[in-house]
Formats: C-alpha cells, structure tokens, sequence
C-alpha cells in the first residue's frame, strides 16, 4: 500500500500550524489571539462537516469511499486523539502565555471569585438588565425533560441540590450564556491608571445562577457546547426543483443530530454520563476543552488601542496604471495583467466591472458567483449594467457550503434587477473563478476575461492571497467563453479544451499527461521538475504518480497550505519531493503549477486543489500564463515561498510542522518579502508608463 495520511489527520496537523501560531512569542500578542480564534473557527467547521460525516458512516455500518478502507471508527478515535491533545495544549497557551501577556498590557481577564465588591455589583446589574430574557433555565429530569441545545450555542451544566431536603441526591440542569445576544467579553468600570478589567460573559451567568433556581444549592457548574451536522442532505440532486431543495434543508441544517458535545474536562465523570445519556451522546460525540467553548469569539476582543501589539500594517498596493486608467479594457488590449491580492488592491477587479457597465461599448456581461461579500460593488455594477441596458448573465452556485443561503439572496436579488442567473448544476458543483466582458471595437466584437484563483468577494480579497489575470488574448477568451455557453445551455462543447483544463472535462487527463511528461524526460536523463502550490492534496491517483514521478528521478517541489495526504520524504517512494506549509497572516489561497517541460516551462494558475471534490466532481479552471512576464513575476513569487525559513513549516515523514530553517543564513518572511517584491514590481511598471 502507498504511503497515505488520511485526509482529516493531515487537516488537524494544519490546523495545528495554525495554533503554533498562537505559541509563537514573536507573534503580536493580538495576533496570538486571533489565530486561536481561527483555530477554534476551523475545529467548529470540521466537526459540523468532516466528523458528522465518519458518525453518519458509523450509523450507518459504511467504510469511506476510498480503496484504502479506513474504518469510520478508526478515524473518529484518532480525530478524538489528536484534538484532545491539541485542545489541552490550547489552554495551556491561553492560561500560561495569553492572559499573562495581556496582563503586562495592563488588560486583566478576571474571574467571578476575583472581583471587588464594586465589581460585583456591576455584574449583578448587567445580569438583571441585560441577560435574564436570554438565559433559559431548565430542570433536567432524565428521559422526561430534554431541551434542545442550540447549536454553537453556549451553555453552563448545573449540579444543584434542593436546600430543604434531607435527601441530598443530585440534580442537574441547563442555562444558556446569550453570548450571541451580547458581547462575549464584558469591560468592567476602567481604571482611571489605564487598567481594562475583562470578564467572560459565561462567569457573569455563573455568578449569578443563584437567582434562576431559589430553594436549591448550586453545587457547581460547568460549560458545554453541542455542534450539529451541518450537511444539506438532498435525495435526488437530479429530479425536482434544486433549489427549492436546498432552501427545506437549509430550515434542518441547525437541528441535524450533535457531532460533538466540548464541556469543560474538569466535569465529574457522573456528571457527563448523565448529560451524555440526557443528549444522546457516544463515546465518539464528546471532547473535553478547558473552561471556555466558542473561542473563536476572540475575534471581537479588543485591542484597547494598543497597535504596537498588532501586525505592522501592510495595506494594499495601489496599481495606478489599471486604477487610473480611462478604460482599464485599453490596457488589458495591450498587455496582459496581473493582480495578486491582498499584496495590491482589489480595485482593478471591481473597476472592470464598473468600467464594463458604464462603457457604451461593452454589450455582455458573464461572471460565475461562488462566493460574494455581503456587501459588493461588483454586484452593484452588475446591476447598474443591466440599467444601462446590458445583458448580464450570473452563474450563481448555491451548493458552497455555508454561503449557500447568501448565495440564494445574491441571485434573487441579481434577478430582481434583470439579471439573468443560472443556478447550480445537479451532482456537481461550479468552482471556476472567471467573468467576461464582450466589447465592440470597430465594429468587431472582442472579449476581455477575468481568470483567477480566488472568488469575486471584496472583503476575502484582503485576508487571502490570491493570483488573477485580465487577458484579451483570443487563445483564452475564446475557451472562456465556451465553458459559459456550456454553463448557460448545459450542452457540452462540440470542440475540446485546448489550452484550459476544465474539470468534467479534461482536467485531471491534463495534468496527468504533464506529469508523465516530466516522468518521461526523467527517464530519458533531461532535467525534470515539477512545483506545485495548492491548498490541498487528496487524491489517490494523483499522489500515485508523483510517486512514481520521484521514483524516476523527477525533482517535486510542494506548498501545501492544507491537507497533504502524500508524505514525502519516504525512503525507496518519496524522496525527491519536498514539501512545505506557509501559515502566516494571510491565507495562502493561490493554486500554481508549474512543469519544466524540457527547458520549454509551463506555468498555470487554478481554481482546483488536488482532491477528489475538486477533480471528480467539480467544474473547475486551469489556465495557462501566457505573457512571458507574467511568468516571470509568478516564478519569481514562487521562489521567494520557496525560501522562507521564518513561516514554512516541513511536511515530511519525521519532521511534520518542524519549522524550517535551513534555506539561508538571512531571514526570508515570505508574504513580508512579496509585499516588497509587489511594491517594487508595481513601481518599475508605472515608472516605465512616464
């Protein structure tokens, strides 16, 4: 059998990544923060999603779909495993690094039993006015009595004993902490020295639990907090009204059965199998955290104005030469262009946008909406170009995963005012990230695309990096546009992919056949190899042959943000592939490849990770980079990756996330050196148009 991480251990070693972030004491300590805020954000998501799918095959006595058959049970032990250690090293961080650190900047977490007279008073008032609507006590009476707990939601589980009886027998109940009615994170009545005085808004209701059950003795308590299967189940993708489907189980997704019951690991053993009993909970449901559930609520703790404990602002680039521009079509006509976010603005995206719907000459419109920012100007363009009497047609997917109910709006709202949209597609999602603009010139009609690695959302384009092209190249255009007459009509194209790989279609066989290119240029002594950059690894065939690639003497060279379920470094396997893991603070989120090709490189940017969804069941874009410059700027962005040894981290048999430090004696960040390398890139582009 080949060497083989199953895809959810390798996603918590990333994850894991993530919270090394959080230990890291050169990291600003609000930063620290925040990254424990996205590990607990991604830990929530995994279990709705990954963990509610090994129970549901346990239910149901099913392996995975994989031919290498790990058990349901296996995978949900070692999941369980792994996060608990993970978990109890997370509340050391906080405990011992977090809160200390924050102490230093005259910020003190407190807790109930620490409070001065005054501040209890305080907390006594905020509860009565503000939290007693919101807090729901309830009794639990075995069988009898049963609430539903709301999922994410925060609660705190109850010992309690009635005062007057002489049978002291234990008691247990319920009360919800409305944190998602009122700021997690309560500011006591500031010092007038500077001193912020915090408390969690879940001590606040345990100081004052006394008041909801009168006559008995609280023995103690402790917090809980139950997570749903998040999956939309639909029967039959490819009968009935899709989307009238989709929105019935959008009403059933908060209600699923608990993937996981996280309770504070100091509950008495009898305490959690009574609760365990009360919610119907397995071994496999349950996982112990430390005192505090919904961390990822540190993403609204304040900095108090303390700046210097956050990262040195980078902010976006300006690029005069497309933001500036009369017609930013006269420039894509010229030349290709290249935009990497967040380094540079996100404007030229939106003005080819704005540009196309106010341009007398422009007649069509098309773009694909994955997902789009609650607040957008492209989408207002798209409605301001139907004004202007446009025809603009919107390839709305409204099966990606939790924007499935924003994406509904977005296209009601694009059909309210005169857009024609086109829903998903049954069995298979819409992954592509490309819009067209159809132009007459002369008298001639001419298209300028849009193709990139990340969606049209104006606020992820500030958090994640991503890689996107303007191109009026007919080789391009012209592919473009037949992947949207296939989305349009559903009739497949009468001619083949040339230069896109375009999944359903011909994108797995593409680059199967460069791989077996460099495979073969091996055999025949020629230098060969391949870089690959992507979010994620998974699929069977595809690690098999990069294998096979290294076993022929094919030199690899990877960055993986996420998932890699291949494992280098394997002797007699693996040995010529190297690979690494960037987690810094952006999301790394462009997908490269790149194929030495015998001296004659092959460069693409794509919409697609290497896993299964994304090869198999997906309709995704590979695109090749043309403009030798552009090659040359996206070579160069690779190699600067290549050489970080401050935030990559080793992905390997015997050293997984040992950061790596051996690239060269001079510190390489690698997202502070493209910054740089952008800045520069952006000056010598417009110091030349003087």
């Amino acid at each position: 059998m080949i060497p083989y991480i199953h895809r959810d251990i390798s996603w918590l070693a990333f994850n894991y990544r993530v919270l090394q972030e959080a230990k890291d004491p050169t990291v600003p300590l609000f930063e620290r923060l925040k990254f424990l805020a996205i590990y607990s954000s991604n830990l929530d998501e995994f279990f709705r999603v990954r963990v509610a799918n090994h129970r549901s095959l346990l239910r149901t006595g099913k392996k995975t779909r994989s031919s290498l058959d790990f058990e349901p049970a296996e995978i949900l032990s070692t999941i369980l495993k792994v996060v608990n250690k993970q978990q109890e090293e997370f509340s050391r961080i906080f405990e011992k690094d977090i809160v200390p650190e924050l102490a230093k900047c005259k910020i003190n977490i407190l807790r109930r039993k620490k409070l001065n007279e005054e501040q209890q008073e305080f907390i006594e008032d905020y509860f009565k006015d503000n939290m007693l609507p919101f807090v729901q006590p309830v009794l639990l009476v075995g069988n009898k009595i049963k609430p539903f707990l709301v999922t994410g939601a925060l609660y705190l589980a109850m010992h309690l004993e009635e005062t007057a009886s002489d049978n002291k027998k234990p008691q247990y109940a319920v009360v919800k902490i409305p944190s998602d009615h009122l700021p997690r994170f309560i500011e006591l009545s500031p010092d007038t020295e500077g001193e912020h005085d915090i408390i969690v808004i879940d001590d606040i209701v345990r100081h004052n639990v006394r008041l909801l059950f009168p006559g008995y003795d609280i023995i103690d308590t402790y917090s809980i907090k139950l997570t749903r299967d998040a999956e939309l189940y639909i029967d039959d993708e490819y009968s009935g009204d899709l989307i009238s489907k989709i929105k019935k189980s959008l009403n059933k997704r908060n209600v699923g059965v608990a993937s996981r019951m996280v309770y504070d690991r100091s509950v008495p053993k009898k305490m959690l199998d009574y609760l365990s009993e009360v919610f119907e909970l397995s071994q496999y449901d349950k996982l112990p955290e430390g005192r505090y559930h919904n961390n990822a609520d540190f993403f609204g703790f304040s900095n108090f104005g303390l700046t210097h404990q956050k990262d040195n602002p980078q902010p976006p680039l300006s690029v005069p030469h497309l933001e500036k521009a009369k017609s930013i079509f006269d420039v894509i006509k010229k030349k290709d262009q290249i935009i990497h976010v967040p380094y540079q603005s996100y404007q030229p995206v939106v003005k080819f946008f704005e540009d196309a719907a106010t341009d007398p000459n422009v007649t069509h419109i098309k773009i694909i909406q994955y997902r789009v920012a609650k607040v957008s100007k492209i989408m207002d363009a798209l409605k301001l170009a139907v004004k202007n009497g446009k025809q603009v047609s919107a390839f709305v997917e409204i099966k990606a995963r939790f924007d499935e109910a924003a994406n509904l709006m977005w296209g009601e709202r694009l059909e309210a005012a005169g857009v024609t949209v086109h829903y998903s597609m049954p069995g298979v999602k819409v992954h592509s990230k490309i819009a067209i603009v159809r132009r007459i010139e002369k008298d001639k009609a001419r298209l300028y695309v849009h193709l990139s690695t990340g969606n049209f959302h104006e606020d992820t384009a500030k958090i994640y990096s991503d890689i996107g092209i303007f191109t009026s190249d007919k080789r391009l255009t012209s592919e473009a546009a037949r992947l949207f007459t296939y989305l349009e009509t559903k009739t497949k194209p009468k001619r083949k992919f040339e230069y896109f790989g375009v999944g359903q279609f011909n994108l797995k066989p593409l680059l199967i056949d460069l791989i077996k290119t460099e495979i073969k240029n091996a055999e025949k002594g020629k230098e060969a190899r391949i870089i690959l950059k992507m979010n994620s690894i998974h699929d069977e065939e595809m690690i098999g042959l990069l294998y096979e690639a290294s076993q022929k003497g094919v030199k690899v060279q990877m960055i993986i943000r996420g998932i890699c379920s291949l494992v280098p470094g394997v002797k007699g396997v693996s040995e010529n592939i190297e690979a690494i893991s960037i987690v810094d603070r952006y999301l790394e989120h462009a997908r490269i490849f790149m194929f030495h090709n015998n001296g004659k490189e092959k460069i693409y940017l794509s919409s697609a990770d290497w896993m299964v969804r994304n090869l198999h069941r997906r309709i995704e874009t590979m695109f090749p980079i043309l403009d030798p410059d552009i090659q040359n700027t996206i070579k160069d962005l690779i190699n600067i990756q290549l050489y970080d040894n401050v935030k990559a981290r080793h992905i390997h048999i015997d050293k997984n996330n040992d950061y790596r430090t051996e690239t060269t004696d001079l510190a390489v960040r690698s997202q502070v050196e493209t910054y740089y390398y952008m800045k520069r890139f952006t000056d010598s582009f417009d110091s030349d148009k003087k």
